[in-house]
């Protein structure tokens, strides 16, 4: 793994997100997170199982249902 975690690099994106905000309001900033990491991770887990839902929600400890839905809401199905 690189010298920065997951965790890391979240935190300095959404700090400098903040700082290009400057005086404006944030909002939404759960949804935009969730919805820019979520996708990354289906497609590397997806690609890890190999198109095989069924192992990649195991995998991701969701329904296959869930993940079906997700799939679907990022356009990669």
């Amino acid at each position: 793994m690189s010298k920065e975690s997951i965790q890391e690099v979240v935190q300095k994106s959404l700090e400098e997100y903040f700082a290009d905000l400057g005086e404006q309001q944030a909002s939404n900033i759960y949804d935009m997170v969730v919805m820019t990491v979520e996708k990354p991770i289906l497609e590397v887990v997806m690609t890890r199982a190999d198109g095989n839902q069924s192992h990649a929600a195991q995998m991701l400890g969701i329904n296959r249902n869930t993940l079906r839905k997700k799939l679907q809401e990022h356009g990669l199905l």
